[in-house]
């Protein structure tokens, strides 16, 4: 379960039509089948991280509406849960109580709370940091607990939000890689908002690209490309110089 499906979508900030109003979104759809991963890519502006925050619940559309399952998204909930590019955890709590506390608010028992703990720990490969608190970690690691924390609660739908865009380049590439390897082991529906056409290729099955504001589905793509994603391969490359050229449309056409 997570089907994923974003229909006729518009976003204004202020009274529509009125002076001063700003519309970031307009007349977004998509649709995302089940445990398939999505990247939304587009440059700064384009209204990637609204619509997100719509299909968290954070914000309302002005028009249409995201569903999982058919069932519409209304507020914040822990079927689809979001992970931030700044970790967002508890400073004073350990590991292993950051993660156990989407489980708390859930009011899961303790010792299955301590089950699940101990399990996504291990699928974030944490073990030996269960109580370590987050100003000891590094930047992965600290990423690896939000992912386990996001996770743990069982959620249909994953929201990530730039999540390694502060990494640098050689974390993040590690990062990406180990976020698939979580996500084959335990598939869910997955939307990554990114500015990074390699990381939309790495990780996606489909790339929602966008178009400057206000934000439109310029071109919704499939990646037919066998995991792991050679990224030195024809077919990659292809599909690289193909988004790029998209992009490139949106920066000339603002000219």
């Amino acid at each position: 379960m997570g089907r994923v499906a974003v229909s006729t979508v518009s976003k204004t900030y202020g009274e529509p039509g009125a002076v001063g109003s700003v519309m970031a979104l307009d007349n977004v759809s998509f649709e995302i089948p089940d445990n398939r991963f999505c990247a939304i890519l587009g440059h700064s502006g384009c209204g990637k991280t609204t619509l997100l925050n719509i299909a968290a619940g954070f914000e309302h559309a002005t028009k249409g509406v995201v569903t999982v399952d058919g069932a519409p998204i209304r507020e914040p909930g822990w079927q689809h849960t979001m992970i931030f590019q700044d970790y967002a955890l508890f400073p004073w709590m350990s590991v292993a109580q950051n993660i156990a506390f989407g489980l708390e608010m859930k009011n899961i028992s303790r010792p299955e709370r301590d089950r699940v703990t101990r399990h996504h720990i291990e699928l974030v490969g944490l073990q030996g940091f269960e109580h370590k608190l987050p100003h000891h970690l590094s930047g992965g690691m600290r990423q690896r607990v939000a992912i386990a924390r996001a996770l743990a609660v069982g959620p249909r739908v994953l929201l990530m939000d730039e999540p390694f865009a502060a990494l640098d380049a050689q974390n993040r590439s590690l990062m990406q890689d180990e976020l698939v390897h979580i996500w084959q082991r335990e598939p869910k529906t997955v939307l990554l908002v990114t500015h990074s056409i390699d990381e939309a290729i790495k990780l996606a099955d489909y790339i929602v690209v966008m178009t400057r504001r206000p934000g439109r589905v310029k071109s919704f793509i499939g990646v037919d490309l066998p995991r792991p994603r050679d990224e030195d391969g024809a077919a990659y490359a292809k599909l690289k110089r193909k988004l790029r050229m998209l992009i490139h449309e949106e920066i000339s056409d603002d000219q």
